[in-house]
């Protein structure tokens, strides 16, 4: 297998630590193990117990129950537990796919979603959410891209880098689409529960019945990515079996101490998505000010959900602008061309307290220009 350079990695890998302000992460405000302890009375002395010997492979049976609470008809049993989603990706794709096999992908996309595929040797079409559409997917063009040899369809709501929510009415199409034609859905879902209207969160497609998989993770909504906990949800026993089998050759089983905190956290999910969304929404505020007073350099369209939008630099060159940025400024945004996109788009995160701050900076740099 011969994957290329993730470059959304190597990029953050050449500017992430020497950067004063970092306006491009897609996840959450993080927190420290006491703030998170605190949620719960007794925790910190619980976890001062736990042992640090080998863990379920599948997961401990207490953080799988508490995973279960973000799904309907989910049983602990449905639960696979990742060291992030990014071994749950890799370990989906090479479970489920074989060289030759054909694959739909929601693009632009998180690197990982195609290049598995691609090196495995399979054919990627990717479905595009095109900003006239305001970053919506075309369910038309899906039956287009449909092959004989379609093995399965890769979706990612709430989006990134776009921040667009796909209507339900889209999502039970979507989903009734993958069934009639005896495709795999695999949802990632890293950013379900950070919708800024909670009316208009989706199921996960892992109810809609055993054609889907469903990816969470601990580290986008709920700020806590340095736990490296992930996890897929399915009734698809033929999945789940093969990728448990797999993981013996990747992680194997996942921290101790992670996966109880990860319990702690999900037990506590509410309290840290509102205050997440209470970041995001705030940001949101002094994001719309911004672009209002600089309407002729940029345009975006907002996003529904999640930490991140994909705004559009209408002058000069987003590489360009974005090493000038960091190089002068210590402000940090990720171009579009780490996603493939080559029109002028540039990632940007809504989920940090100190945006406003970073946002100062962005307008005395754009002010020396």
């Amino acid at each position: 297998m011969n994957l290329p350079p993730f470059k959304l990695e190597r990029y953050f890998a050449k500017y992430e630590f020497n950067a004063e302000f970092l306006l491009c992460s897609s996840d959450c405000e993080a927190m420290s193990i006491a703030d998170l302890l605190a949620f719960e009375e007794g925790a910190a002395e619980k976890l001062q117990n736990v042992w640090l010997g080998y863990t379920e492979s599948q997961g401990s049976p207490a953080l799988r129950k508490e995973i279960c609470n973000l799904y309907t008809t989910i049983q602990p049993e449905n639960i696979l537990v990742h060291t992030g989603a990014g071994e749950a990706i890799y370990l989906f794709m090479h479970a489920i796919l074989k060289e030759n096999d054909h694959v739909i992908v929601h693009a632009p996309s998180y690197q990982s979603l195609s290049e598995v595929a691609k090196g495995i040797g399979c054919q990627v079409s990717p479905w595009l959410a095109r900003e006239e559409n305001d970053w919506a997917l075309d369910l038309n063009e899906l039956r287009h891209l449909m092959r004989t040899t379609t093995k399965a369809i890769i979706i990612n709501t709430p989006h990134n880098p776009t921040g667009h929510l796909m209507s339900r009415a889209d999502f039970d199409e979507l989903n009734k689409f993958a069934q009639e034609n005896k495709l795999l859905l695999f949802s990632d879902e890293v950013y379900r529960e950070s919708e800024y209207d909670p009316a208009a969160r989706l199921p996960a497609a892992c109810d809609y019945g055993e054609h889907a998989v469903s990816l969470g993770v601990t580290s986008k909504t709920y700020g806590l990515a340095g736990l490296r906990i992930g996890w897929v949800a399915t009734k698809n026993k033929k999945v789940y079996e093969n990728m448990a089998a797999l993981k013996d050759y990747t992680t194997i089983c996942n921290s101790a101490p992670s996966e109880f905190l990860a319990e702690v956290a999900m037990r506590n999910r509410q309290a840290l998505v509102d205050c997440n969304l209470g970041i995001i929404k705030h940001n949101l505020n002094v994001i719309d000010e911004l672009f209002s007073r600089h309407a002729d350099l940029f345009h975006w369209v907002r996003p529904q959900a999640g930490s991140m939008g994909f705004p559009k630099l209408l002058k000069g060159d987003i590489e360009d602008f974005c090493d000038g940025l960091v190089r002068k400024a210590g402000v940090l945004l990720l171009p579009g061309t780490m996603y493939d996109d080559s029109r002028n788009h540039f990632r940007l995160g809504l989920g940090r307290k100190n945006l406003p701050q970073a946002v100062e900076r962005l307008e005395e740099y754009l002010e020396d220009l």
